[in-house]
């Protein structure tokens, strides 16, 4: 056959099951593929009947579509996957889906009319792994709802206005792995309710009884963001180790929080924007697989020295927002792998020698909004900024707050000579002196201002080696030395 022939039948061949495609697709509908129908006219008021028996996908979008009768969809039993999206929709009949029984995506969704789903509803759905329930007007969820849903994956209810579940509502659905009622009215949480995968966030959740996820021994993520806890300890999920991986408490009202110890499994844990103020030593004990900890926002002041012994595989540590002025040269020094470090917006004014030390990876650090004060006990920041600033965002943000002199410059600007200590005055030698204290190249160089010469005892504590040159007025200076010391020029 000559190719130019084969080209042709071929074209016509497709021609022609694209005008057989359109042919057989419902009126007022857009069928892209053989297996699926797409209906968004905002003039239908029905769905269509007699559609192929070869659709498996049907999506209904922004429709006037508003009830959903027993016999509608019984032409189509065939479907494994039913989307209403933004429709009118205000009734669903308990019989509307009795036919679909090979049906495993079932979304129903955006519909702001729609307050109540009846009993029997998902009656013959034993296939369903995927149902979604979102962004309804949904009130309740009557007991049973769920019980024919054995094979049920995925379940999302969220930005509803749920304020109560019945006890056990989820008691058949054990393949469950995701669950989520966020952006509810919750209020109070029964422990015979939940199981799989927990969002929670944006509801009104004040208080959780110990044990009330003692069941949900698969659990792997609990979203709690935006309640009103204002303590959580890991008694939540019973006396045994859990195997939660991800905790995300944003957004409480948290003042305490007790032992999470339990959390073995736990990497990823949020606690930002809410009340701490201090933290036990022990909180993270046993908590040694996390390599994401989220504090920001908080009101802390203090960290014991060991709070994060053996997190030896932590990544990110945030804990931009607080009230922090000091921390302990050993703070840091098991996190020898971190990549991410905040400490911006603290009350930090200086950092102990050696806190950075431990750092191995290449890591982006923040220590902006803190009211640095430049003198000789900046000069260890100073110089490991020199050496690593790369790796500081917004570098030319971390300014000096004190002294006068230097305020409002950026750290990097500063030459090393430049931070010096000023002295506090001495009433009983020197009434009106001033002193400041300044090193450079290894010479310690101490200068006075006094009104009249008096004697001056320079004591010298820990040193090496000795080589001092005293200038003095006619009174001279005394120098004392515990131990020999480099160079000291007074």
């Amino acid at each position: 056959m000559d190719q130019p022939l084969t080209v042709a039948l071929l074209l016509l061949l497709c021609l022609r099951g694209r005008a057989q495609l359109q042919t057989s697709c419902p009126y007022r509908c857009q069928c892209f593929m053989p297996d699926q129908v797409l209906c968004a006219d905002e003039s239908m008021s029905s769905l269509p009947r007699n559609m192929s028996r070869q659709v498996k996908d049907f999506i209904v979008m922004t429709t006037a579509v508003s009830y959903l009768f027993p016999h509608t969809l019984e032409d189509s039993p065939q479907l494994t996957k039913l989307i209403f999206l933004s429709n009118a929709l205000r009734s669903i009949n308990s019989q509307s889906f009795e036919h679909l029984i090979e049906l495993q995506e079932l979304e129903i969704s955006g519909n702001p009319s729609l307050e109540h789903l009846y009993l029997g509803t998902f009656s013959k759905q034993g296939n369903l792994s995927k149902l979604l329930l979102n962004f309804n007007r949904l009130k309740t969820v009557l007991p049973g709802m769920f019980e024919p849903l054995k094979q049920l994956d995925v379940l999302q209810m969220k930005n509803n206005i749920i304020s109560d579940l019945p006890s056990f509502i989820f008691s058949n659905c054990h393949k469950l792995r995701v669950l989520d009622l966020s952006q509810n009215q919750l209020q109070e949480m029964k422990t015979e309710t939940f199981s799989g995968l927990l969002h929670l966030d944006s509801n009104k959740i004040a208080q959780l009884n110990d044990g009330i996820f003692s069941v949900l021994t698969s659990l792997r993520e609990l979203n709690l963001r935006g309640n009103l806890l204002t303590t959580f300890s890991d008694r939540v999920f019973g006396f045994q180790s859990s195997s939660l991986k991800d905790l995300n408490l944003q957004g409480n009202r948290l003042t305490q929080l007790s032992s999470i110890s339990a959390l073995t499994s736990l990497t990823n844990f949020v606690l930002s924007s809410n009340r701490l103020s201090n933290l036990t030593e022990d909180i993270f004990r046993n908590v040694t697989a996390l390599e994401n900890l989220d504090m920001s926002e908080n009101q802390l002041d203090f960290l014991p020295r060991a709070v994060f012994r053996d997190l030896l595989n932590l990544k990110m540590l945030n804990l931009h927002k607080n009230h922090l002025s000091i921390v302990d040269a050993k703070l840091f020094e098991d996190q020898m792998y971190i990549q991410q470090i905040y400490l911006s917006e603290n009350r930090f004014q200086t950092l102990p020698d050696g806190l950075f030390e431990p750092f191995f990876m290449q890591h982006s650090m923040r220590l902006h909004g803190n009211p640095w004060r430049c003198d000789c006990g900046m000069r260890y920041l100073h110089h490991w900024l020199t050496s690593h600033g790369q790796g500081v965002q917004m570098l030319e943000r971390v300014l000096c707050e004190s002294p006068n002199f230097l305020k409002k410059l950026p750290i990097m600007s500063i030459d090393s000579d430049q931070l010096v200590c000023h002295l506090s005055e001495d009433k009983t030698h020197y009434a009106s002196s001033a002193c400041s204290l300044q090193e450079s190249n290894g010479t310690l160089t101490i200068k006075c201002r006094a009104s009249k010469c008096k004697p001056l005892t320079v004591n010298l504590v820990n040193f090496t080696q000795i080589s001092a040159l005293v200038k003095t007025c006619p009174q001279p200076a005394i120098v004392i030395c515990s131990k020999p010391a480099s160079m000291l020029r007074v």
